[in-house]
């Protein structure tokens, strides 16, 4: 099974599509509120370079934005 991760911030229209796409379709994720773990919203500009969310990272591989087509291809 894989793991993912998604970095949301808890107002973005965006974040909160992804999320009710998982749990749409019973894709079990760890929700990271970026708005509340500085750290953590810190870590991942960090390593991706950019400060758009939201960002997912599955099994190590980091997508950022929501697209459907994308988070199919990476959940393959």
């Amino acid at each position: 099974m894989k793991i993912v991760k998604i970095y949301a911030l808890p107002t973005c229209p965006h974040c909160m599509a992804l999320k009710k796409y998982l749990n749409d379709n019973k894709i079990e994720f760890k929700n990271i509120d970026v708005e509340a773990d500085e750290d953590a919203a810190k870590e991942i500009i960090k390593k991706t370079g950019q400060s758009g969310f939201p960002v997912i990272d599955i099994d190590g591989k980091i997508t950022i934005g929501f697209s459907k087509e994308e988070l199919k291809s990476l959940l393959k």
